[in-house]
């Protein structure tokens, strides 16, 4: 499952569980191991016009031991009748509803034996407009018709909505799926169609009947119907390949087929283990909750995370896709062939699939240099969010379902893609290789949990992988390496002392949780060898010495090439000598990285000055490589939204403004004949932040083309249009909003529309914000939409206000819409998390505490703790920092 759904959390708060969560986790229970489902026969009738849904079930179940009732997962559906059929006998069972617990028992009027027998249901259901379990997605035809499709998405607790079940991934079964459909309509599930007829209670209806899948997790069940065109193709071994969209858009879905096609035959290479289903299927639906979800043999996208325009798509957007299409056919080995055993080990599928989906891109567009862009997509990411108290460890205890959308976060994916990429690294490629065969041989088709990775990791490389990953799995957080040089002689030798990281330590410096130590896999490099380490150790202490061969003076730089999960701390005399690698080009991209998003969050955290971390920056004006930019970039516009609360922000606009300028000198608007793929996304990223910042000669092109495009004399390119609609909304009125939304009317595709409602939050008039927030909760913005249009206009201060009041007058329809879903959480932390004041921090906990929302629990504490950290550090670096911009930056920059 690919969380992102657009163009990709202690003392100071109350206890981490809120009553409703501690009693939840109190009271659940898994269900009963007295039986188990070998096959369900499930036939589905969607009515795509009063919302509704008919469905019959058969389930053939082994007993294990005598007993007298049945116990299953059911949700939002009403059982009619329901049998036991045992020897031919076929009686009728008493039906007992457990709403809070989303189960329903039959209880039978005498024992059933130990044996095979089978379980028959007649229910009905609803079409939810909650983008979980089986729902309706909207669309509209060419003449403006509104319709509706009839789509799944079970991840995690969901098949219980579509059909009562052992809803738990280790319980798995076989599916054969019926479904009964308008005839013109389009029916998908798991597997090939083996059988479609006229249904015989109605002319204008067909069945489709499916072959039976193999046996997997309820989770992975999937159908969807509705209208849509295909592509295909056949890949290397075989396997045909459909990539279906929207009618009369197929060439956008050809780009995602180009990707599956390779991919399939790279993984099944890499894992030397083949896909093991006569199809795949990948479909972009209208309406969907995330990016995309795995399901075994059809996968869902959101169109944004499926198709490519082949004029007007930018080139972030091809790889996005193509990074997403990666990560969900990775699923088909880890987390479908092999399924973990309960929601605790979920980072085990969704980690690896998040670091192998970067193999797979690699192999397929070289150019994209997906591997250097990984530091700041996801290691960069896992270590912001594990900087917190209020993290948890990539391993966590799961006691109820409904705590499951909380760990669908940067730990789960970015930390544990992270920690398998240092893994992949400490092992090597080829018995790293050979232990993912082991793993996937030995337990397809079963249910798995880490324990059994790192066995089979372990068996094949004899390192001890159990005990270092265990560190790392095991405990929240990660550590900071404070590393002093001394000569001896011609040696160099290092002292190296770990302890953990806290985005806000205490007042000595220290952490709250010292005695926490971490299995640390050490590399150094030097000037004199920038590529390959001088050495290498493994830490398994709190202090650890290294000798070095180096000359005097050169630069030591610790975690070549930022591959290992942690921060460095070096002492002024080796940051200084690191400076100079940056400015002379001598340290490589990831490297150049490292150092500035080390000393970002450093800074953040109390541990050096931010007046040093800003010095630093300026030595990187020459800079040429997109990742470090976007690392570089994305740090600077947090420390601008602190600094949105200070005197001093008119002068960090300028200070961005003038560090992009020779950048934006070598680039300029237009593409050049023959540039490369991060030339363009540079570009967009570079144009974006000048515009945003000020700089009046990018102000007047932008309102220039953006006029142009909106008369259609001049339609602006893909790659620009982000950057326009950012400049000219950020310095905009109330005609430029109009024109944007007349745009946003007109788009013809989810990732125009997207582009839009992201820019829509750059306003700065609080009446214009007002009328953005009004708009989201509209007809006129998708539901899947609607929390990142509200999100977008918490990212200047005054929108920030007025989205965390819009979100508490409106929180019992928002809470309605997206409790259920990784929505809401993602709202809440877009909403609140930049705040930076005390008071600002009770107001979010006092109104918490009154309107509990157990989905968004973590989230709201890490949020909280995120808000306490902006205020120390507003109090502790404020006016540093804007005496330090204001004699340097002072002047307005008119000439840009």
């Amino acid at each position: 499952m690919t969380e992102d759904g657009i163009l990709k959390q202690d003392v100071l708060l109350e206890k981490p569980s809120t009553a409703d969560r501690t009693m939840a986790s109190t009271t659940f229970q898994r269900l009963p191991k007295n039986m188990i489902p070998v096959n369900y026969v499930i036939k589905l009738k969607p009515d795509l016009q009063a919302l509704t849904f008919d469905g019959e079930e058969e389930v053939e179940l082994e007993v294990k031991e005598a007993t007298s009732y049945i116990i299953i997962n059911a949700k939002d559906i009403r059982i009619q009748e329901a049998f036991i059929i045992e020897d031919g006998n076929k009686s009728p069972l008493k039906i007992s509803y457990r709403e809070k617990e989303e189960q329903v028992s039959f209880i039978l009027d005498r024992p059933l034996k130990a044996g095979i027998c089978k379980l028959s249901l007649k229910y009905t259901g609803n079409l939810n407009d909650e983008l979980r379990g089986f729902y309706r997605s909207s669309y509209k035809t060419t003449s403006g018709e509104q319709r509706y499709a009839a789509v799944t998405h079970f991840e995690a607790t969901g098949a219980r909505r579509a059909f009562p079940c052992w809803d738990e991934p280790a319980i798995r079964a076989t599916f054969d799926i019926i479904l009964i459909v308008p005839k013109e309509r389009v029916a998908l599930s798991n597997m090939p169609v083996k059988q479609e007829k006229p249904w015989e209670g109605d002319s204008s209806l067909k069945e489709v009947i499916f072959e039976r899948t193999p046996v997997m997790s309820t989770y992975l069940v999937a159908f969807v119907v509705g209208e849509y065109d295909f592509v295909e193709a056949v890949d290397a071994n075989g396997v045909k390949v459909r990539v279906y969209t929207p009618p009369q858009k197929q060439e956008q879905g050809l780009f995602a087929l180009e990707v599956a096609v390779k991919t399939l035959p790279f993984y099944g290479n890499y894992f030397q283990l083949a896909y093991d289903l006569p199809k795949l299927d990948l479909i972009a639906v209208a309406d969907f909750p995330i990016g995309a979800m795995e399901n075994w043999g059809l996968i869902i996208y959101r169109e944004t995370a499926l198709l490519v325009d082949p004029v007007e798509s930018s080139a972030g957007m091809k790889q996005w896709v193509s990074l997403v299409v990666g990560h969900e056919l990775a699923h088909n080995w880890f987390g479908n062939l092999v399924t973990m055993e309960w929601w605790t080990h979920l980072w085990l599928k969704e980690g690896f699939a998040s670091w192998i989906e970067y193999l797979c891109v690699d192999h397929c567009f070289p150019e994209f240099d997906v591997w250097t862009q990984f530091v700041t997509a996801d290691l960069g990411k896992a270590l912001t969010l594990d900087a917190m108290r209020n993290s948890h460890p990539i391993e966590i205890e799961v006691r109820h379902p409904s705590e499951v959308d909380e760990i669908f976060d940067a730990i789960s994916y970015s930390k544990g893609a992270s920690v398998i990429r240092m893994l992949h690294s400490y092992l090597g490629d080829q018995d790293f290789c050979k232990g993912m065969n082991l793993y996937l041989i030995r337990h397809q088709y079963k249910s798995a949990c880490t324990a059994d990775l790192w066995a089979a990791l372990e068996e094949v490389s004899g390192k001890p992988v159990a005990s270092i990953m265990s560190t790392w799995t095991s405990q929240a957080g990660f550590p900071v390496l404070k590393v002093t040089q001394k000569w001896e002689e011609d040696k160099c030798v290092l002292e190296i002392t770990q302890r953990k990281f806290s985005a806000e330590p205490l007042p000595d410096g220290s952490s709250k949780d010292d005695k926490n130590l971490w299995m640390v896999p050490i590399t150094v490099i030097t000037k004199s060898s920038p590529k390959e380490p001088v050495s290498t150790a493994l830490m398994e202490a709190d202090t650890i010495t290294i000798p070095l061969q180096a000359k005097d003076g050169e630069w030591i730089k610790i975690n070549a090439g930022t591959v290992s999960v942690y921060r460095v701390q070096y002492s002024s005399e080796m940051l200084n000598a690191l400076v100079n690698g940056i400015q002379t080009g001598t340290l490589l991209p990831t490297d150049r990285f490292g150092i500035q998003s080390d000393l970002y969050a450093l800074c953040r955290s109390g541990l050096v000055n931010s007046v040093e971390f800003l010095q630093v920056v300026e030595t990187f004006t020459a800079e040429d490589n997109y990742t470090v930019w976007k690392d570089l970039l994305s740090n600077l516009h947090e420390l601008g939204k602190l600094l949105q609360y200070t005197k001093a922000y008119s002068h960090f606009n300028n200070f961005v403004i003038r560090l992009l300028q020779p950048t934006f000198m070598r680039l300029g608007w237009d593409s050049k004949a023959g540039e490369g793929h991060l030339t363009a996304i540079l570009r967009e990223l570079v144009l974006s932040k000048m515009g945003a910042a000020g700089a009046n000669s990018i102000i007047a092109e932008a309102r220039k083309r953006f006029q142009a495009h909106c008369s259609e004399t001049e339609i602006i390119p893909g790659d620009l249009r982000s950057p326009v609609y950012i400049t000219v909304l950020s310095h905009g009125n109330k005609e430029t909003l109009e024109s944007m939304l007349k745009l946003y009317r007109t788009a013809d595709s989810s990732e125009e529309k997207t582009r839009i409602i992201h820019s829509l939050g750059c306003l700065k008039d609080e009446t214009l914000i007002a009328q953005v927030l009004r708009f989201s909760i509209s007809d006129e913005v998708k539901s899947q939409d609607c929390p990142f249009v509200i999100g977008a206009t918490a990212q200047t201060a005054q929108g920030r206000e007025l989205a965390w009041q819009f979100v508490k007058d409106n929180f019992c329809e928002l809470h309605r819409r997206y409790s259920s879903t990784t929505l809401f959480a993602r709202l809440i932390k877009m909403t609140i998390a930049d705040f930076a004041t005390e008071k600002k921090a009770a107001d979010i906990k006092s109104f918490f505490k009154q309107n509990p929302a157990t989905s968004a629990a973590r989230t709201v504490q890490q949020c909280c703790e995120n808000i306490h950290v902006n205020a120390l550090w507003l109090e502790r670096d404020a006016e540093l920092v804007k005496e330090f911009l204001q004699g340097r930056y002072q002047a307005v920059c008119t000439s840009n």
